[in-house]
């Protein structure tokens, strides 16, 4: 008999159910996908040219640990202007690959085997798994269309233990769209300062908030020491390969990370971190453009599934929407295998994200207004077929 040289731990984990889907696409001939949540933006010209010219100039090497000292001196100086908040960049701010490393890092950094961390449900696909391979618990919160999946304090509340020790933020949230209201991050900071529980706020989406200024629980009062923010470049500036992100907060998680940091994955590209230093210093208008097209994108689907029987509330940031499929009567992994087979549409299962997200799946806008278009007329008429098919059933009975 061979030996098994794999890991329980990793055996136990679930491939990701987005990346299933995204295989399948890739077997297939005209295909409109809204599955990935990827800009379908190139990244400005202005940040590539930066990145060029770094690499005429010859930056090729290594940087600090932590960054380049004039990014996280950027870092700073935007979130001052942004938020109110002054993080020091000399000791509070890590520059790292893309905001998976970060949230690794952190978690790696801050649990000890069995301690808990509070999460919503639907979240992203990486929470759990990254909580897991820290040697740590995973507690979710359900939360509902209904509710329009705010995540609640009460709700919090009830699942807090003597091994608690994080509470895991997302707003706004992937896959709903939906961004935390500023008095569920008040009831939020209340309780991790009752229970003495640090706060992760993922902010990767902060940029892309429509129709109301962006909160985040780091400037509820007596907070700031104990938020640790995760950000990054992918999203707002349309720089998802170049993998850049970000963690900022208090010096003594900010240190602990670094150090397994220095150990792993030593710095960040150099060419990156110079393409995001120009995004930072010049890029405000094309963040500004990509977020107006997202705005106009974003009202035509959700009007397009609600249009088509697919309840489906407005999103107030990210590029998803998460229509409930109820109306069809098939589960998320069926509707999106059929619908996939039948009209070559992509969309990813809600049980991508979580038992909570059955019934519903999620579509991201970050694609063409013709490509949108395209995608809700195929999926109207395999909607209408699914319905029929329901009714036409009920009436034979």
């Amino acid at each position: 008999m061979k030996r098994d040289f794999v890991s329980p731990l990793v055996k136990s984990l679930p491939p990701s159910g987005i990346r299933r889907f995204f295989d399948l696409v890739a077997e297939m001939d005209d295909v409109v996908s809204l599955g990935i949540g990827e800009p379908d933006f190139v990244t400005p010209w202005r940040i590539r040219e930066a990145a060029i010219h770094s690499l005429k100039q010859g930056y090729t090497m290594y940087t600090s640990n932590q960054g380049l000292p004039e990014l996280r001196k950027a870092i700073s100086d935007y979130w001052f202007e942004r938020r109110g908040i002054r993080y020091d960049y000399r000791r509070e701010i890590l520059i790292t690959v893309g905001v998976s490393e970060a949230l690794d890092l952190l978690m790696r950094a801050v649990l000890s085997p069995g301690d808990e961390v509070i999460m919503a449900e639907p979240s992203y696909v990486s929470y759990q798994p990254t909580v897991l391979l820290a040697g740590g618990v995973p507690r979710t919160v359900p939360t509902t269309l209904e509710d329009g999946f705010q995540l609640k304090a009460a709700a919090i509340e009830k699942v807090i233990t003597d091994r608690t020790k994080v509470i895991l933020l997302c707003s706004p949230n992937n896959p709903t769209g939906v961004t935390l209201q500023r008095e569920v991050l008040a009831d939020i900071a209340r309780l991790a300062v009752k229970y003495d529980l640090l706060v992760v706020a993922d902010e990767i989406y902060c940029e892309l908030v429509y129709d109301e200024d962006y909160v985040s629980i780091s400037q509820m009062p007596g907070m700031v020491d104990r938020v640790i923010v995760l950000n990054g470049f992918s999203k707002a500036f349309a720089m998802t390969g170049w993998r850049l992100g970000y963690a900022m907060g208090r010096e003594d998680v900010i240190a602990a990370m670094n150090k397994i940091h220095q150990y792993t994955m030593l710095c960040a590209s150099i060419t990156s971190q110079k393409a995001a230093l120009e995004a930072l210093r010049n890029g405000q208008r094309d963040r500004e453009d990509m977020h107006q097209q997202y705005s106009e994108r974003r009202r035509l689907i959700v009007h397009g599934l609600n249009e088509m029987g697919l309840d489906c509330l407005l999103p107030q940031g990210a590029f998803y929407v998460f229509p409930s499929i109820r109306a069809t009567g098939l589960d998320s992994e069926t509707f999106c295998e059929r619908l996939l087979k039948e009209e070559k549409v992509a969309v990813v299962p809600g049980t991508a994200f979580g038992a909570s997200g059955e019934g519903f799946v999620r579509c991201s806008y970050a694609a063409s207004i013709a490509e949108i278009q395209e995608a809700l007329t195929r999926m109207e008429r395999f909607v209408r077929r699914y319905r029929r098919g329901a009714c036409a059933s009920s009436e034979g009975v």
